[in-house]
């Protein structure tokens, strides 16, 4: 059947046309498949035909702003216009080299393994993944981005002509690191410690991503100009900063630094193929045998044996091996740093303990937005649930194991949140009231959690990818989930959160037996809710990913 379908008959050379010339196995090929991939997906839903629509007109307005902004390079002075071209430039190249990551175990193309068994060589199969690479939306708003440069850096018709080959140069690096790291991480992504540390590596590229920001409102950098300029006099050398002057000077030297790039992406390519003949030989790390330890955690040596205690050490082993659910915590603590950060550093903004205490209420809330669809992640192993829970006390208690694991990480990480945000702000004695406001937000954020489990239940897809949120035409209701959690929390909040913010210390002492009792009413209530919707709930947490 594969042989049928790529046009490859055995015994046959895979480049001859099969009997009756009706394909040839080429780029031109793979490309085709691409487009039947991407149509038969869109074809009998509509939630998906709608994203894709929405998709291709966010990269046609990316790729015209793109295309106007480096266009608009030329108003400006020559060193900077080249300097901006050149730090842009980069930018691009590192995102094609991170990016794709995100969409490993979503996209089939990406993945080798799905093409090894068809009868292909493994240039036939670089040159067809190459050709798929290209074709889509983002590609093609990334070549128009690039080609801006040339109407914003080239000063003559030599500069416009090197120019041309230089966006060619550029974007044909782009793809070749893009599947070279791919292809080289392909094993490793397919295992679970390898999607714990692409998670880990993600959001400190969100955080390194917030850095020029954070410098510029910090006032750290006394003169914007100098410091773009020292910024791309690092990355004058690099391939893109070479591709970006080539453009702008023209010249031998220009000839000289493009054959240099053309040199570059033959080898990366080069190294790419010896990757994709390494990575189809190889043994799937995914399918081998893990080892089992078989111990107790401590919160179950604590507690006694129970539903509770067995519900809490289970959600603790997601927290530990589950990249779905590590996501959300990593997330928590970067969104947090950053606002502690931005907070203290900016002058005419909140002053006072409300600089500690923000950025750990808000860490708190994030960290409970996790509970807002506490079943999702069990999916089709939730009718389990119905063996044993036949009141809606049961439910209650399986909330509460839930939420006591979620406590049982998050009331230490909060702490030492709220002291980095009063280190920050200049107080330490601000950490207490920082810590004990965060604690009561947990539990009001936990409290309405347990609200939106029962009433907007989701599927969390059971994916290679960690960054996936929702089951496909899930995504509304998993928004509506998040947003009401994030919005109803908040509300709740206030009564505790707004007085600490406007100075009133003391008040914070309340906030964690408000936390406490807004989280057992909302068990409470979504325990009858639950026993009474549970098979609204396991229709909705099993559909299929």
């Amino acid at each position: 059947m594969a042989g049928r379908d790529s046009g490859v008959n055995a015994g046959q050379d895979p480049q001859e046309a099969v009997p009756g010339g009706l394909a040839r196995v080429g780029p031109a090929l793979f490309v085709r498949l691409k487009l039947r991939l991407i149509a038969g997906n869109l074809r009998g839903s509509t939630q998906r035909l709608l994203g894709f629509v929405f998709t291709v007109i966010a990269a046609f307005a990316v790729a015209a702003l793109g295309f106007f902004l480096m266009a608009m390079l030329r108003l400006a002075p020559a060193d900077i216009a080249t300097d901006v071209g050149t730090v842009l430039f980069t930018a691009l190249l590192v995102g094609w080299a991170v990016v794709p990551l995100l969409a490993f175990g979503l996209d089939d193309t990406l993945d080798p393994a799905r093409l090894s068994l068809f009868p292909l060589r493994t240039g036939q199969l670089a040159t067809g993944m190459f050709a798929a690479s290209v074709t889509g939306v983002w590609p093609i708003a990334t070549l128009v981005i690039t080609a801006g440069a040339v109407v914003g850096l080239a000063g003559g018709i030599g500069g416009v002509l090197l120019g041309v080959v230089a966006v060619l140069l550029q974007f044909a690096l782009c793809i070749v690191t893009s599947r070279l790291v791919t292809t080289a991480l392909s094993g490793v992504l397919r295992t679970r410690r390898g999607r714990d540390v692409l998670a880990v590596s993600v959001i400190f590229f969100i955080l390194a991503a917030q850095l020029p920001n954070l410098v510029l409102n910090g006032n750290l950098v006394t003169d914007p100009g100098a410091a773009l300029h020292g910024v791309a006099s690092v990355l004058r050398w690099t391939p893109p900063g070479m591709a970006a002057h080539a453009i702008a000077d023209g010249g031998l030297a220009a000839v000289a630094e493009l054959a240099f790039l053309a040199v570059l992406v033959t080898v990366v390519g080069w190294l790419w193929i010896v990757a994709l003949r390494r990575a189809l030989v190889s043994t799937d790390a995914s399918t081998e045998g893990a080892s089992v330890r078989n111990s107790k955690g401590l919160l179950a040596r604590v507690l006694p044996d129970g539903p509770l205690a067995a519900v809490a050490a289970k959600e603790l082993k997601y927290a530990r091996r589950d990249p779905r659910g590590r996501v959300g915590w990593f997330a928590a603590i970067a969104v947090t740093g950053i606002m502690a950060f931005s907070l203290s550093r900016n002058e005419g903004g909140m002053g006072g303990v409300a600089l500690a205490v923000a950025p750990a209420c808000l860490g708190g809330v994030m960290i409970a937005l996790q509970s807002s669809n506490s079943f999702g992640i069990d999916g089709r192993s939730l009718w389990m649930n119905s063996v044993v829970y036949g009141t809606g006390r049961d439910w209650r208690t399986d909330l509460a194991g839930r939420h006591l694991a979620v406590a049982t990480i998050a009331v230490p990480l909060l702490a030492v949140l709220a002291l980095v945000a009063a280190v920050l702000a200049g107080n330490l004695a601000w950490a207490v009231p920082a810590a004990l406001t965060a604690w009561g937000t947990l539990g009001v954020g936990l409290g309405v959690g347990a609200l939106t489990s029962v009433l907007l239940p989701y599927t969390v897809p059971d994916r290679l990818n960690a960054f996936t949120g929702a089951a496909p035409g899930q995504g509304g209701v998993a928004f509506a989930a998040s947003f009401g959690a994030m919005i109803g929390s908040g509300l709740l909040a206030l009564p505790v959160a707004l007085p600490v913010l406007l100075g009133l210390t003391w008040v914070s002492a309340l906030a964690v037996p408000y936390g406490l009792l807004i989280s057992w009413g909302g068990r409470r209530i979504a325990g009858d809710l639950g026993f009474s919707r549970y098979t609204t709930i396991l229709a909705s947490t099993s559909q299929s990913t």
